[in-house]
């Protein structure tokens, strides 16, 4: 937040900042509601919450990251990149995440307060297509980079942010990479179920940790160290080919600053010595 903030203050509105404040806010809410729920074990509202929270949290990093690849896309391949196909593709994707997660919210509270077997297959079974629908976001990314960089560029890529190009492409597949690994793991786990007198080895209190949490402060601590609100910032209201590229402020030195207040100062100092001799040509001739 602090970073959105200031980046706000300056003008540029790098919205994934906020978004990414947003994911830490459900995290800390999720792990409250688990510490409530090892108290009060029989509230079935808290145990509610807290999957809730656990399941849905993590797909802000997942659309965060293919904003990223978006604008690397765009970046390459302008023409296509800014096409209402392209663009409506990703917002109609964006659409049907937020429908899974209404989805699977559904699902779990119905799962808590039903006991008929069939209604409990059918929410298991949305589960299980949420799970393996937020893996394949998570994934998402490595095809789509893959395919940009194979498609033949016709004109030069476009620069936006600070850093080198291939450190973006780089981080947005290192996140990529992590991202999938805990969505896959999560959507595994829902595929092989098993009572709870005999769990697995897979639903251990540490694979939970480590493939839930562990997993999504890694992210996010690689995306303020690598300080992706500098390397993906684009002007705002960027909307055609060539808009990455324009400059969005010019912020000139201390030295800048003072030899352009030297250079018009000997300006004015000129143009007033014109003056007195236009003003006095006597004194000028003698």
């Amino acid at each position: 937040m602090t970073i959105f903030q200031k980046n706000k203050a300056r003008g540029q509105k790098f919205i994934m900042s906020g978004m990414t404040f947003g994911f830490c806010m459900s995290r800390i809410t999720a792990n409250v509601m688990r510490i409530v729920w090892a108290y009060r074990h029989k509230n079935v509202s808290v145990a509610i919450a807290a999957q809730i929270f656990v399941a849905a949290g993590v797909v802000l990093l997942f659309v965060i990251n293919l904003i990223f690849t978006q604008r690397v896309i765009r970046a390459t391949h302008p023409t296509m990149g800014w096409t209402k196909t392209f663009s409506w593709a990703f917002k109609i994707y964006y659409a049907t995440i937020v429908i899974t997660i209404i989805a699977l919210i559904t699902s779990v509270i119905q799962s808590f307060y039903t006991l008929d077997q069939v209604i409990l297959l059918r929410d298991r079974d949305i589960m299980r297509f949420g799970s393996t629908y937020f893996a394949v976001s998570a994934f998402l990314p490595l095809p789509l980079l893959a395919l940009n960089f194979l498609i033949p560029r016709r004109s030069s890529v476009e620069k936006f942010g600070e850093g080198r190009f291939r450190t973006k492409v780089a981080i947005i597949v290192i996140a990529a990479v992590i991202l999938t690994l805990g969505a896959a793991f999560r959507a595994g786990v829902a595929y092989m179920p098993r009572p709870i007198s005999n769990p697995a080895w897979y639903h251990s209190k540490a694979c939970f940790y480590l493939f839930d949490f562990t997993v999504d402060i890694s992210v996010v601590f690689l995306f303020a160290v690598i300080r992706v609100d500098r390397r993906f910032i684009v002007p705002n209201g960027s909307s055609a080919p060539g808009h990455y590229s324009q400059r969005q402020l010019v912020v000139l030195s201390e030295d800048e600053v003072f030899e352009d207040d030297k250079s018009e100062n000997r300006i004015m100092s000129n143009l007033d010595v014109e003056a007195q001799r236009s003003a006095n040509p006597t004194s000028t001739r003698a």
